[in-house]
């Protein structure tokens, strides 16, 4: 009699209360076995898991189940990133409390990610919203104030003068803020910054030992923190064009080489200079506040069209008294990047080339190409920024590059201008301070006090928490802290005088920054951690998260680790051991005829004369698909998890998310897909209780025949293989290996349905245990429903994992090739063991090689054993 069809609706709560009564995957720090920490980036509460979600921790579940079942005291915690500008955006739209709409989303996403069977210790759950954390964070603070990794000093930022507060770069939109649409404005605030770059040179080297982490993902930090070597150079200013006091600009390169090809000066519009220029010129001011509007980020500064003002301010050539450059403030120039000040070469940078054609200052080539003529190389419509001899530049002609550099450090750094030498070489790094803070309620306050005769005053740490007010409102623009006077004034801790709170509160990335560190120990009352612990768990074996993260994040993770240990928190510097950076959902896109789009839950897909058509479900008109897309909201091209778990299983849906394609790529989420997986979990349900099988005596036969033999080979190399393709993260290899397992089963199974004895019961019995653990990983309720089937004990999630026989991964036969004159003709399986004659024999015997002989005789064979065979007629 055929077993029922598998229940996931029955079976998968079920499992999850056993799981949960058990305390099956809560981790105790006193557990003597090996550890292992594996870690998925923690969500924010937005209210919903999305299909990204279910991958990213479906992988790491996979990694938490197997490792704990190769016998490691495995950590797997979770948390929620909950403060952050969503929250109050909605208590604005929706009116209400920012702290009862996060607490209410996490409530939903924790119920979400328990349906899909995770093996998490929610014992270790953090908010970072929870006054419980962020005590911590504020403690921390005060310790890097002590330690001097914070500063107080002014930046600028973009100010949305509607909503009264900071804005990111990436909500600044064509110059306006994304939510208001006001011209965004770029102001200067006083604001805290944690000294990053004091680890600058530190974070850049350490990135080479981080061998398990993705060569793009180093390459990205590298460039991020972007350490240049160059030279310091002094212009001196014509006197007659300068303003009164102002006598000398300096500026940064790594291109001291192409100082002759030097056309023109250009300043940020807050360069002292420029502002002492605009000062005297209303309407270089004009322009200045016109690029104060662009916004603050790299990208909006270089796709902007190239802006300039000339001031009438001529600079010195430092090789030539006579030769002066023209002085501009530029839209592209950043007071944030070197000294705020460059020299434009147009012929070897695009953007001084686009900026000197727009103008026209002119390009000459200084840099001529291996392959070109040096007396016709002229520069066009690019730039020239290859190797090369250096052309046009006087004493440096016919050097190199790098040769050319340092002849002109050395001359420069000979010279004197106003008593001190006209350069000094300088390592630059890109990477600046972290600004951290932020004017907006929904973050962790920062504790410290402003006092009108004490200055600023760290907040007594018997205070701790600083907690946020919950009887705020949202009905005026800006950040409700500064309009709070029962919260914001307080007695200055120092002399006891009228004070204020700070009312800026920590960009969110701090709280991201340490809550792996957290998680090790999370009960800790009186300190963030308990170095022991922290030392003991961390680095985190396996990170897992979207590549979104692998700058900012990571790198600003990599910091807070090391300002832990010069604290004493913990006694490491690298975070994350292992990183991997998986790919995202995607699906197809569907508009109606009117052009708007469509769902994919209103859409149905058919098969008309061969072609894929799809309809609306609802009015069976045509749909027009579209391209395959991240998944978004705006283009309703969205799979809801619970849509999937409600009609297919935690179980389908996680296997269909690790099978589809390596897990580095986006998958592409299908109908079809998810029916595959689903039918895949009937298909190993039907194995498991309908194969026939004798009693479960345990005992291995003394004599193995070789229908035996060939499963048990099949069962101990699918096991070698699924280990090596769970410990390299390559979940959709493992899926295949499966498969062929599920086959190798199905087909040694009598099909009389008689219940096989012996060696052949041995084996079956074996490989279906073993295809129960193997898919326990990825697909655990259906593993467990099949372990009781199958008679064993207990969960399998408590179960080691199967041994490999080393033996039976020997094959008994191996595949050589045969060529004849040079060229492949044919393969043949010989006996491992087989002499050369045999082999020969073999070969000669195959009818492509027969017929690419043409009967003409053997001049010479020759076997080079176990790899080919070369035949020579």
């Amino acid at each position: 009699m055929k077993a029922e069809r598998y229940n996931p609706k029955d079976s998968e709560p079920k499992w999850q209360a056993e799981w949960a009564k058990a305390e099956t995957f809560r981790t105790r720090n006193d557990d003597p076995r090996p550890r292992y920490y594996v870690l998925e980036m923690f969500p924010y509460p937005s209210g919903r898991i999305h299909m990204g979600h279910v991958r990213n921790y479906a992988m790491g579940d996979v990694v938490a189940r197997y490792k704990r079942a190769k016998g490691f005291n495995v950590l797997h915690p979770m948390g929620w990133d909950a403060f952050g500008m969503p929250a109050e955006n909605a208590a604005m739209e929706n009116k209400v409390h920012p702290k009862e709409w996060t607490y209410k989303n996490i409530a939903t996403m924790r119920g979400q990610l328990q349906s899909m069977g995770l093996s998490l210790d929610w014992s270790r759950e953090i908010a970072t919203c929870d006054p419980a954390y962020y005590k911590h964070q504020q403690a921390m603070f005060l310790d890097f104030l002590e330690a001097g990794l914070v500063d107080r000093k002014t930046a600028k930022v973009n100010w949305d003068p509607v909503d009264q507060t900071v804005l990111a770069n990436e909500q600044v939109i064509d110059g306006r803020g994304w939510r208001s649409g006001a011209l965004v404005e770029q102001r200067e605030l006083t604001q805290w910054f944690l000294k990053i770059t004091d680890y600058s040179e530190d974070l850049l080297q350490a990135l080479d030992g981080l061998e398990r982490w993705p060569d793009k993902v180093r390459l990205m930090q590298r460039n991020w923190i972007g350490r240049s070597e160059g030279l310091m150079v002094r212009f001196g200013l014509d006197a007659a064009t300068a303003p009164e006091g102002a006598s000398e600009l300096e500026i940064f390169t790594t291109r001291p080489d192409t100082l002759f090809g030097a056309k023109f000066m250009a300043l940020a519009p807050d360069h002292p200079l420029a502002k002492a220029a605009a000062a005297r010129d209303p309407a270089l001011a004009a322009f200045a506040e016109e690029c104060r509007r662009m916004g603050t980020s790299a990208e909006a500064i270089e796709t902007a069209e190239k802006m300039g003002y000339d001031t009438g301010i001529r600079a010195v050539h430092p090789f030539d008294p006579s030769w002066t450059l023209p002085v501009y403030v530029a839209n592209f120039i950043l007071m944030e990047y070197g000294t705020g000040a460059i020299f434009g070469c147009p012929g070897h940078d695009q953007r001084d080339l686009d900026f000197a054609r727009k103008y026209d200052l002119g390009a000459t080539a200084v840099v001529c190409p291996p392959d070109a003529d040096a007396a016709s190389f002229a520069i066009e419509d690019e730039a020239y920024v290859g190797e090369g001899r250096i052309v046009n530049s006087r004493f440096l002609d016919g050097l190199t590059i790098a040769e050319a550099k340092e002849e002109v450090a050395r001359r420069l750094e000979g010279e004197t201008l106003a008593g001190r030498p006209v350069a000094t070489r300088k390592v630059n790094f890109r990477l600046r301070d972290w600004g951290i803070s932020r004017q907006r309620y929904w973050g962790c306050p920062i504790p410290v006090i402003h006092c009108e005769a004490c200055g600023v005053v760290p907040a007594a740490r018997d205070t701790l928490p600083v907690t946020l007010p919950e009887d705020i409102t949202f009905d005026k623009p800006g950040n409700p802290l500064d309009r709070h006077p029962t919260w914001r004034d307080v007695s200055c801790p120092k002399c006891g005088g009228a004070a204020k709170r700070e009312t800026d509160t920590m960009d969110t990335f701090v709280d991201s920054s340490w809550y792996f560190a957290r998680f090790t120990d999370p009960h800790l009352a009186d300190r963030p951690t308990d170095p022991k612990e922290a030392d003991g768990w961390l680095p985190v074996d396996q990170y897992i998260g979207g590549i979104e993260h692998a700058i900012l994040h990571l790198l600003y993770s990599r910091f807070f680790t090391r300002a832990m240990r010069k604290c004493g928190h913990l006694n490491l510097d690298e975070p994350f051991r292992g990183l991997f950076t998986q790919g995202m959902v995607v699906h197809e896109t569907y508009k109606d005829a009117a052009g708007r789009w469509v769902m994919p839950v209103d859409v149905r897909i058919e098969t008309v004369e061969g072609e894929r058509r799809a309809f609306h479900v609802k009015t069976d008109e045509p749909v027009t698909i579209g391209s395959i897309e991240k998944m978004s909201k705006s283009k309703k091209n969205v799979i809801d998890p619970e849509h999937i778990l409600e009609s297919f299983g935690a179980d389908a849906a996680r296997w269909f998310v690790l099978s589809d394609s390596p897990p580095e790529r986006d998958v592409i989420w299908t109908e079809e897909g998810a029916q595959g997986a689903y039918r895949f979990v009937q298909r190993v349900w039907r194995l498991v209780n309908e194969t026939p099988l004798g009693p479960a005596d345990g005992a291995r036969p003394e004599t193995i025949g070789d229908d035996a033999l060939a499963l048990r080979k099949a069962t101990h190399r699918t096991l070698a293989a699924v280990e090596e393709a769970i410990e390299g993260l390559r979940f959709n290899v493992a899926v295949a290996k499966i498969y062929e397992l599920a086959n190798a089963v199905s087909g040694a199974a009598p099909k009389d349905g008689t219940a096989p004895t012996g060696d052949l019961g041995f084996a079956l019995r074996e490989a279906l245990g073993a295809l129960v653990q193997l898919v326990a990983p990825m697909m655990p309720h259906l593993a467990e429903e099949s372990w009781r089937v199958l008679g064993r004990e207990g969960f399998v999630a408590d179960a080691a994992w199967p041994a490999v026989e080393a033996d039976l991964l020997v094959e008994d036969t191996i595949v050589m090739p045969v060529q004849v004159n040079g060229k492949k003709r044919a393969d043949i399986a010989v006996p491992r063991d087989a002499d050369n004659a045999a082999i020969e024999a073999l070969a000669l015997a195959h009818e492509n090689v027969q017929r690419a002989m043409e009967g003409r005789p053997v001049r010479k064979i020759i076997v080079v054993p176990q790899r080919i065979v070369n035949v020579v007629a």
